[in-house]
C-alpha cells in the first residue's frame, strides 16, 4: 500500500533532496530570494489589476507558491499568481462576487488533482500551437488595455470587464489624465526596459551580478521615493486600499450560494483547463533548459492542492509562471527548495515591510505589467503567418480576436472545434484509395472484367469512410479484392462501412476478399464481428488475395469432368 501511494503521488522534493549538499542549499537560497523579490512586485500588480486588493497576489505567492514546489513534478517551477488569470479572474469577479471566486478557484483545484490522478497530464501537449498562442496574445492585449485607466491616472470608479465597455470607459474619461501619475508610468517603464537592455550588455562581464537585482523592483523603488520626496498627487497602494496587512490570514469560510455556484461550471473549467496548460508550457520550458524532464501529473496534482488551499486563505488563482521560473533557473536554482526559499522571502516581506508597501504608486505597477504583457504576447507569430496554411491562420486569428473581444472560453472552445475540424480535414485527406492494375499484379491479367482489385492507404475512420462508399458504388465483377496492408487504424464507423461492404457484396452475389489486416484494424474486425461475416474470405497479403479470386474463377477438376 506504501509502495502505491508513493508512486500515486510523488513530489519532486523527494528525489531532488537525494545527494542534497550544503553548495546547493546555499544556491538554492541565493535563488530564491531572487525570486522573491522578482515575484513582490508582480503578485501585487497582478491582484490589484485582477480586481482583488495587492495582499491577495502576496498570500498566493507565498502558499501556492510553497505548495507547488513542495508538491509538484518539476525541480525548478515557481508557482503564483499569472497575468494569464487576470482577465478571468476580474469576469469572475464582475458577474459572481468574491464568495464564488473562491469557490471557483477551489473547484478548479479539485479539478486540476483529479485530471494529475487518471494520468491526463500529457494530453495538454495536444492543445493545438495556434489556439494556445491565439489566447496568449489576446491575453496580452486586455492586460495591457485594462492598465490604461492607472497608466494614465484616469478617474474610473469601477472598471467594465467587456471589451468594448473598457474602450467606452476609457473613451469617456480620457480627460481626467493625472500628469503626475502618467510621467510615473513613463518613468518606471523606462527604467525597467532601460534596465534589461543594461542587463544583456553586461551579461558575461564582471559587472553581470547586477543583472540579478530585477528591473522592476529598480523602478518601483525609484518610483516610490519620487513620489515621496516629490509629494505627487498619485494613487498608492495605501491610499486605495488602505495597505497592506503585516500578518497572514486565518482559514476565511465564504457565504457563498449553491444556486449561484451551479453557474461556475464553465469558469472553473477555464480556470483548471488555463492552469494546466500555463503550468505544463511553463515546465516543458524549465526542461530545456535545465536538461530533465518533469512528471506531468504530479505537477498538476500540485496545482490541484494549491488552488484548492489557497482561495481559503485569501488568495486567488496559481499556476506555474514562465518568468519567475526562467529567473529561477538563471540564478543558480537547483530544487524545490528554491522555490520554497521564494515563497518564504515573500513572508518576511509581509510580516516586516508591509507598512512601506503603502507608498507604491500604482501608475509604476501598471507600468511594470504592461512590461509583462508586452513579453508574454508572441507578436511575431503575427508576422510569420503566410509562412503557415491556412486553416492555422483561421484558427490562431480567431481565437485571438475571440479572447479580446468576447470571452477566452469562447475562444478556447471555438479554437478547439477549428483544430479538431482542421485535423479530421486533413487526415481524411491522407487517407486515399486507389485500383490495382495488371502491371503491377500480372495475376490480373485476363482477369479485368471478373476481378476488381482495390487498395486503400491511411486511416479508416468516420472522416474517410467515403472511400468505402465510392468502392461500394462501383462494384461491376463477380469478385472483389480490398487490400487494408496500408491502413494503419480503423475505428467504428470504419468498421461499420466495411461491414455495409460485406452485406452489399452478400446482396449483388460478389465474392468479397479482405486482404492484409495487421494490428489494430485485424483486432477490431474481430470484435466487430466482420470476420464472422467474411466467411473465411481472408488473405494475407494482395497477391494471395489475387490468387484466391483467380481460384474462385476457375472451376476445379472434378467440376469440370462432372460437366463433361
Amino acid at each position: 500500500m506504501t509502495r502505491f501511494a508513493f508512486s500515486f503521488f510523488h513530489p519532486r522534493l523527494i528525489d531532488s533532496l537525494q545527494g542534497y549538499n550544503r553548495q546547493r542549499l546555499m544556491r538554492d537560497i541565493g535563488a530564491g530570494f531572487t525570486v522573491g523579490v522578482v515575484a513582490l512586485p508582480l503578485a501585487m500588480a497582478f491582484a490589484i489589476a485582477s480586481g482583488l486588493k495587492p495582499e491577495a497576489g502576496l498570500f498566493t505567492a507565498i502558499i501556492a507558491g510553497f505548495l507547488i514546489s513542495a508538491l509538484g513534478g518539476s525541480p525548478v517551477q515557481i508557482g503564483g499568481p499569472a497575468g494569464a488569470f487576470i482577465v478571468i479572474v476580474y469576469g469572475i469577479l464582475e458577474r459572481y462576487g468574491l464568495a464564488n471566486l473562491i469557490l471557483a478557484t477551489a473547484m478548479s483545484g479539485v479539478l486540476l488533482f483529479l485530471m494529475g490522478v487518471f494520468r491526463l497530464g500529457t494530453l495538454i501537449r495536444f492543445i493545438p500551437v495556434s489556439v494556445v498562442i491565439g489566447f496568449t496574445n489576446g491575453i496580452a492585449v486586455l492586460i495591457m488595455l485594462s492598465q490604461i485607466k492607472d497608466f494614465l491616472g484616469l478617474k474610473i470608479v469601477a472598471m467594465p470587464a467587456d471589451f468594448f465597455g473598457i474602450l467606452n470607459s476609457l473613451s469617456q474619461n480620457l480627460h481626467t489624465t493625472n500628469l503626475a501619475a502618467l510621467l510615473v508610468a513613463l518613468g518606471s517603464l523606462s527604467l525597467v526596459v532601460g534596465w534589461m537592455r543594461l542587463s544583456r550588455r553586461l551579461d558575461g562581464t564582471r559587472y553581470q551580478w547586477i543583472s540579478m537585482v530585477p528591473g522592476s523592483i529598480i523602478a518601483l523603488v525609484f518610483a516610490t521615493f519620487a513620489c515621496l520626496g516629490l509629494s505627487l498627487p498619485v494613487e498608492t497602494i495605501g491610499s486605495k486600499f488602505g495597505g497592506i496587512p503585516a500578518a497572514m490570514p486565518g482559514l476565511q469560510w465564504p457565504d457563498f450560494s449553491w444556486d449561484s455556484a451551479r453557474f461556475l461550471l464553465m469558469p472553473t473549467l477555464t480556470l483548471a483547463l488555463l492552469g494546466a496548460i500555463e503550468s505544463l508550457l511553463c515546465a516543458r520550458i524549465a526542461d530545456g533548459m535545465i536538461g530533465d524532464r518533469h512528471n506531468p501529473n504530479q505537477e498538476l496534482m500540485a496545482q490541484g492542492v494549491a488552488n484548492f488551499v489557497t482561495p481559503f486563505f485569501g488568495g486567488m488563482p496559481a499556476t506555474g509562471t514562465i518568468a519567475r521560473t526562467v529567473t529561477n533557473i538563471k540564478s543558480g536554482g537547483t530544487s524545490p527548495i528554491a522555490g520554497m526559499v521564494h515563497a518564504l522571502t515573500l513572508l518576511a516581506v509581509v510580516l516586516v515591510a508591509a507598512p512601506l508597501a503603502g507608498h507604491v504608486p500604482l501608475a509604476a505597477l501598471a507600468a511594470i505589467l504592461m512590461f509583462v504583457a508586452w513579453n508574454m504576447g508572441e507578436w511575431r507569430e503575427f508576422l510569420h503567418l503566410r509562412q503557415f496554411r491556412l486553416p492555422y491562420r483561421i484558427t490562431l486569428l480567431a481565437v485571438f480576436f475571440l479572447t479580446v473581444v468576447f470571452d477566452l472560453t469562447v475562444a478556447v472552445e471555438v479554437g478547439l472545434v477549428a483544430a479538431c475540424l482542421t485535423f479530421i480535414y486533413r487526415i481524411s485527406s491522407l487517407s486515399r484509395s486507389e485500383t490495382v492494375t495488371r502491371y503491377e499484379h500480372p495475376t490480373l491479367e485476363g482477369h479485368e472484367a471478373h476481378i476488381q482489385a482495390w487498395r486503400i492507404y491511411g486511416a479508416l475512420f468516420f472522416g474517410a469512410v467515403k472511400l468505402i462508399e465510392e468502392i461500394e458504388d462501383k462494384i461491376s465483377t463477380p469478385v472483389l479484392v480490398v487490400d487494408l496492408k496500408n491502413v494503419i487504424y480503423v475505428d467504428s464507423s470504419g468498421a461499420d462501412a466495411l461491414v455495409n461492404l460485406i452485406d452489399t457484396c452478400h446482396k449483388k452475389q460478389v465474392q468479397l476478399i479482405i486482404c492484409g489486416l495487421l494490428h489494430q484494424p485485424l483486432d477490431i474486425a474481430r470484435r466487430s464481428g466482420m470476420l464472422e461475416l467474411l466467411d473465411g474470405q481472408l488473405a494475407p497479403d494482395l497477391s494471395a488475395g489475387l490468387n484466391r479470386a483467380v481460384s474462385l474463377l476457375t472451376p476445379a477438376p472434378g467440376k469440370m469432368a462432372d460437366s463433361r
